[in-house]
């Protein structure tokens, strides 16, 4: 059993460090003794190079603050006004709900109700559990539910798209600026400072050091002590893919774990199958939501329906290569990356090829990090229709494509989330060993 790697960028920070942990690296299986670490130190796998945790100074609190400001800056994005446009005379405003509301007065209530979760519920549910969390572990007992509620936040994360939505706002914002005169309210305003407070709470949170302190204050089970570097590892031992700890096996079939009460496998259960069949299943939707409208602009009563690829031709057209461009990172080369480079891992695991298995790990890393990005396309077509809505003059409707493309995006944020990259590792190993 080896030691991680330590790296460390700056200065450490003086302070008390946590006691050595043992973790298993979520890339590609090899369990390690993490040291003790300072802030902005880093553990490093030794086989992938993946991070297994990161110093920070003091993040509870720090965490509780930078949560609290979210808290506020989100209250101030819903109910200040996102956008103003007006033309002909006729002024309309909206806000974060304008979106959701006109995409369900048009039919499309499946849309209304992502745009509405990953914009309002889903980061409201994140940063006000991530406070009431780290303000409920500062009294004298705790209450014993936290690690039911930090074992929901940690699965919200992906989900929570202010970030995602900014940028949305600021395509809707370029686009319209030829069709309406369109005025920034002050929610926008909020919502990029929001972005930041979230980024930054999101690189400050130890959730490492928040279980640990959840055990060590008799929340989540007794803590857990590593064993001595250089020992053997004992036999059958698991790592929660909720919360990361490593355990022994359970004594009993049905019993989860001990820290977050998850079930425990050796690797997700069915990865394979199960990312297989989501992949396949957002192929399927992937020609629907490039065939069907996703957009339609009507302008004096002549228009027509515009699919993601026309939208991308007339940002063209239009000589605004930056935004066309970014229409079509994400709208077409984001889904097409994260299905091929899915497919490629799957087909990998079930070869066993053992060929750039870093460069894979490192693949499948990416592949989870910017699937959330597609949904930009979505946020701004629900931006225009509720704001556009100007008659004969002018007026901006969403398509059924859209519906097709946001469950594209779902499925392989599903799919992402249910691969296992150890089992590349796993695979690799077996066929050496043949």
């Amino acid at each position: 059993m080896a030691t991680a790697r330590v790296s460390l960028p700056v200065e450490a920070a003086d302070g008390e460090a946590p006691a050595p942990t043992l973790h298993e690296c979520r890339g590609c299986g090899e369990f390690q003794i993490v040291p003790p670490l300072h802030a902005h130190e880093m553990a490093r796998c030794g086989r992938c190079g993946g991070v297994l945790r990161r110093g920070h100074d003091n993040p509870l609190d720090h965490a509780a603050a930078l949560a609290f400001a979210a808290l506020v800056l989100l209250a101030i994005a819903t109910i200040k006004t996102l956008m103003t446009v007006q033309t002909a005379g006729i002024i309309h405003h909206t806000n974060l709900f304008g979106g959701p509301i006109e995409l369900r007065s048009r039919g499309l209530w499946p849309l209304a109700i992502v745009v509405l979760f990953t914009t309002v519920v889903a980061p409201f549910l994140l940063v006000s559990g991530t406070l009431y969390v780290l303000l409920m572990l500062r009294l004298p007992r705790p209450p014993q539910h936290l690690r039911w509620v930090f074992k929901v936040l940690t699965r919200l994360g992906p989900w929570s798209m202010i970030d995602v939505l900014l940028l949305g706002a600021f395509v809707a914002y370029v686009k319209l600026q030829d069709l309406v005169q369109i005025d920034v309210g002050a929610a926008l305003v909020a919502l990029v400072a929001l972005s930041v407070v979230m980024t930054w709470l999101a690189s400050l949170l130890d959730s490492d050091a928040i279980w640990e302190e959840l055990q060590r204050r008799g929340v989540a089970g007794p803590p857990s002590h590593a064993p001595a570097s250089g020992a053997p590892l004992p036999a059958g031992v698991l790592s929660c893919h909720g919360c990361g700890l490593v355990q022994p096996p359970p004594a009993e079939a049905d019993q989860g774990c001990r820290r977050c009460g998850a079930p425990l496998h050796r690797r997700k259960p069915n990865s394979v199958a199960r990312t297989w069949a989501l992949c396949l299943a957002a192929v399927v939707l992937y020609l629907p939501a490039n065939i069907y409208p996703v957009l339609t602009v009507m302008q004096l009563g002549a228009g027509a329906p515009s699919t993601i690829l026309g939208g991308v031709r007339e940002l063209i057209e239009a000589k605004m290569w930056p935004l066309a461009a970014l229409v079509f990172m994400a709208s077409i080369a984001i889904p097409m990356l994260k299905l091929v480079g899915l497919g490629t891992m799957l087909v990998c695991v079930q070869t066993g090829t053992a060929a750039r298995l870093r460069e894979r790990t490192m693949l499948y890393k990416f592949v989870l990090l910017i699937g959330r990005w597609s949904m930009v396309d979505i946020f701004m077509e629900s931006l225009l229709g509720a704001l556009v809505q100007f008659g004969n003059v002018v007026t901006i409707q969403p398509g059924v494509g859209a519906v097709a493309f946001c469950a594209v995006v779902i499925l392989t944020i599903f799919a992402a989330e249910s691969f296992d990259p150890r089992l590349m590792w796993d695979a690799a190993e077996a066929e050496r060993s043949r």
